[in-house]
């Protein structure tokens, strides 16, 4: 099985390299350290120290003591309630999904950016996974600002009074708190890059800490007295504005007049806020539930501790805030917990207590924040997703530690904390991370509607249901919270989904696009019924033989302008036998041809078989190609002549080593490089080459077709052919298409609505509804007898003038008298006579002087002999007539195409 860390592609942005030896990565995908030392392993973490106590330090952060009081005083007990039960809703779906694809097979570092890429591919995988990366980054932000709100509610410099007194000694002001902030990330960066086991063992004394300090708060509430504080704040022009709070124990009058809403001036922001505003910021304490799963490269068992930690940590952080909700309603009045975002160290019977885990939690939440966001950086570095400006960022220490992505996760937090305030980023923060929560779920949605066999995870307790409401429920708070940001993060996801799909990333991953359209191609080609049928709706589907895609480049280019939206199919007959070989030798070619077809630009469908001779090997693919109501009711081959073909994939510019240099097309086609590419087709055939095809066989495979109820086309001088390959800009205005609807083998037949007549016009027809056949003009040329006196070919003009117009076919109608060509015909009682070698050459001169100046000509193929003896004859003929043409295209129609109803 191929390695879930193979790297996508081979070059970075703009084509250039990223080597091992850029990245700091060894050859061997697995490989993770830039040393030349093995990696110690790094999956050493348990459930509860790897997920539980991350999960619950984060969804506590700073929410937990500074903003509980902000959002009930605002939205009142039962709109908190609301936002509590919304927002646990919300990721309770998303931790169902979670589970899910966490526990259907091993999990690698990233967490939630490697669950996704894994299940979506890697351009929704890559684009969600940079956006989590910046939800991280903007989270990590906010902590650290709201710790600095906290050291300066203890510390900060009194705004009454222009001494410091007591504690009271840090000035205040926004270049004072980017500064701090600053302090206080560089300490979390030290932690970070000691590493992860450094900050998991730290983080459960932090819990304990934390757990202390929110006891204390419970202890409180019922041993503190009633007590009344006056609070001061900066008010517009330089005022201070004070305001008269108080703590009034369990109480309720306190509860009643805390259960409806209050929405007022948040003295931080100074803007009125709203339900969305307040819900902005609580959610942001729920955004810690993917701490556990970001820390995936760490777990001893990812599978089993991911959810089972993240359902228990968030569990305990609903009944904790829950509860919190609900003392600080009935015992702290509206003021107070409006006014004051750190209340709760005034009303504790040692402030110290929730000052210490206002700091722990912070703090924490903070490291926790970066490590997760390195992580993912790394993950995203080592994929080579984004190429060379991530490329550091897979450089890793002797034990594992992604110490670049830690450095570059720590400057750009920096930058976010120029914003000065928590509040004026919650948003963001919100937005970013329903939008990461909404992809897990469509992940997960995409996986159970696929219905993958191997989609078997051992958590059941979810269902498509789960995950659709998931999405709806993350899109529409996205949207509730903040329009602009919702609108601006999807459209910055769709601008990197185009990045990366531009860059055309190929993985071993598996992509579930392929099993989603396998799951609908399936259920529509058992709707297309063969016995629906009708000919108004017919189109050419088309089976074409090539036997070496080095002189048949053209022909199938043409092809590929020529099946009208039909089903396309290229064909080939590895010549040997089953029973001879170790293993089938098709099997092997596949990706050859399908690299083939990527490089030509043609919508194919490639089908090989092996077979003893040719025809047999053709034989079957007219049967067992396609399925259903899709298969193949025409068959085109290349003519048969003794011509040297010319090498295409040397002239055309998509196959030289210079198309890697363009713009990296070439970059890691599924294993088939260019070389390899044009290593695989043998050279063309010289004029000393053996046939591989027998004349009698040649024949013998139209007579087959045609028995088989399929059309057949042979396409002779079409490496003649310019302008079809795909960044041709031919537009037809100066192409000719010159349709010979009379069979010119048999003089005698002046049948123009024969089926096989009809056919030669409808494929014209079709041909001139292609892009670079759009604008050609088509000529129709009606051949006559005029040395009689019967003008009965004036009354067939007119005849076939209204049928065309019956057609809907657009084109000029030119008279060919062909009374000297007939001349040279001798009628005789056998049918199977071959003409004259004199008719054969007036005919080709017939043709030679009208359509010279065509750049493709439609002519009459008539009836392959049934006798094996006269198939060298009938090839004779064939050649004789279009000798020195030009493209060609000889046709026998065998159904009715054409209708004139409605």
């Amino acid at each position: 099985m191929s390695n879930e860390r193979t790297p996508l592609i081979t070059s970075g942005v703009c084509g250039l390299n990223v080597t091992a030896a850029v990245c700091g990565t060894d050859a061997d995908p697995t490989q993770e350290s830039s040393s030349g030392t093995p990696n110690q392993n790094p999956r050493k973490l348990n459930t509860f120290f790897g997920v539980m106590v991350p999960t619950v330090l984060s969804m506590f952060s700073i929410v937990l003591f500074l903003r509980t009081g902000f959002v009930v005083g605002h939205a009142g007990l039962l709109q908190a309630l609301l936002m509590v039960v919304v927002a646990y809703t919300i990721i309770s779906l998303t931790i169902l999904s979670i589970c899910a694809i966490s526990t259907n097979g091993a999990i690698q570092g990233g967490g939630a950016y490697y669950m996704i890429s894994r299940s979506l591919g890697p351009e929704f995988g890559g684009s969600i996974g940079l956006m989590f990366f910046l939800a991280k980054i903007f989270a990590c932000g906010g902590y650290v600002l709201g710790l600095v709100e906290a050291i300066l509610d203890v510390f900060g410099a009194d705004p009454d009074s222009s001494v410091s007194t007591g504690v009271r000694v840090l000035p205040q002001g926004y270049w004072y708190t980017v500064l701090y902030s600053a302090v206080i990330l560089l300490l979390c960066l030290l932690v970070c890059l000691v590493g992860a086991h450094i900050y998991s063992r730290t983080a459960f004394v932090i819990l304990l800490v934390v757990t202390v300090s929110l006891l204390s708060v419970f202890i409180s509430s019922v041993a503190v007295k009633p007590q009344e504080f006056i609070i001061t704040h900066h008010g517009p022009s330089n005022q201070t504005l004070h305001y008269n709070a108080s703590y009034t124990g369990f109480s309720a009058t306190t509860l009643k007049n805390n259960l409806g809403p209050g929405y007022s001036l948040d003295y931080s922001t100074n803007s009125v806020m709203s339900f969305a505003t307040v819900f902005a910021v609580m959610f942001t304490s729920c955004t810690g539930i993917m701490a556990g799963a970001n820390m995936s490269g760490e777990l001893k068992n990812p599978s089993v501790a991911i959810p089972k930690g993240t359902i228990i940590a968030v569990s305990y952080t609903f009944i904790v805030y829950v509860l919190l909700f609900l003392m600080i309603s009935a015992t702290c009045d509206r003021t107070l917990l409006i006014q004051d975002y750190g209340f709760l160290q005034r009303i504790n019977l040692w402030p110290p207590f929730v000052t210490i885990g206002i700091y722990c939690a912070s703090l924490s939440a903070a490291m926790c924040a970066m490590i997760g966001a390195s992580r993912i950086l790394h993950a995203l570095a080592l994929d080579h997703l984004f190429g060379l400006p991530l490329a550091p960022a897979a450089i890793t220490s002797a034990s594992g530690n992604p110490w670049v992505a830690v450095l570059f996760t720590w400057g750009l937090t920096q930058c976010v904390v120029f914003a000065g305030e928590l509040n004026a980023i919650a948003g963001l923060v919100t937005v970013f991370y329903l939008l990461a929560y909404a992809a897990v779920d469509l992940a997960c949605l995409a996986l159970e509607w696929a219905s993958a066999p191997n989609f078997r995870p051992t958590f059941q307790l979810f269902s498509w249901h789960t995950c659709l409401l998931g999405i709806v429920s993350c899109l529409a708070m996205m949207f509730v919270i903040n329009p602009v940001y919702s609108s601006g993060s999807i459209v910055l996801l769709l601008l990197l989904l185009l990045f990366l799909h531009y860059r055309s990333p190929t993985s071993s991953w598996g992509y579930i696009s392929q099993a989603l359209i396998f799951h609908q191609v399936r259920k529509y080609l058992l709707m297309l019924d063969v016995r629906k049928d009708h000919v108004k709706f017919w189109r050419p589907q088309v089976l074409l033989m090539v036997a070496n895609p080095r002189s048949s480049s053209q022909l199938i280019l043409f092809v590929n302008q020529l099946k009208k939206g039909g089903l396309y199919v290229l064909g080939h007959v590895q010549l040997g036998d089953l029973d001879t070989l170790p293993s089938d030798p098709v099997q092997q070619q596949y990706n050859f041809w399908m690299s083939l077809v990527d490089k030509l630009g043609v919508k194919a469908f490639v089908d090989l078989t092996l077979s003893p001779t040719v025809r047999q090997g053709t034989q079957h693919l007219l049967r067992i190609t396609g399925l259903g109501g899709m298969k193949p009711n025409m068959l085109i081959l290349g003519f048969y002549d003794s011509c040297t073909p010319e090498d295409f994939l040397l002239q055309d510019s998509a196959f030289c080593d210079t198309a890697v240099e363009r713009g990296g097309e070439d970059e890691f086609n599924f294993g088939v490089d260019l070389p390899s590419l044009q290593a695989h087709f043998p050279p063309v055939r010289d004029a000393e080459s053996p046939r591989w095809l027998a004349p009698e066989e040649y024949v013998g495979i139209i007579s087959d077709a045609i028995k088989m109820n399929k059309s057949v086309c042979l396409g002779r001088y079409f490496f003649q052919l310019e302008g079809e390959d795909k960044d041709s800009k031919v537009d037809g205005s100066e192409r000719i298409i010159d349709v010979w609807p009379l069979n010119l083998l048999q003089p005698g037949s002046r049948d123009y609505e024969d089926v096989c007549s009809l056919f030669l016009l409808q494929m014209a027809c079709v041909l001139n509804m292609s892009n670079k056949w759009r604008h050609a003009k088509m000529r129709i040329f009606l051949n006559v007898g005029t040395a009689s006196s019967d003008q009965g070919w004036m009354v067939n003009e007119e005849t076939f003038r209204e049928l065309l117009r019956k057609l809907r076919i657009r084109a000029s109608i030119k008279i060919v008298p062909w009374d000297s060509v007939v001349q040279h015909h001798t009628p005789t009682a056998e049918p199977a006579q071959a003409p004259s070698k004199s008719f054969l050459s007036a005919v080709n001169h017939m043709l030679m002087e009208h359509s010279s100046q065509a750049t493709v000509r439609f002519l009459y193929l008539p009836q392959p002999p049934s006798q094996r003896s006269q198939s060298q004859v009938f090839l004779a003929q064939l050649e004789a007539v279009t000798n020195e043409l030009g493209p060609t295209l000889l046709i026998h129609g065998v159904t009715p195409v054409t209708y004139t109803d409605l």
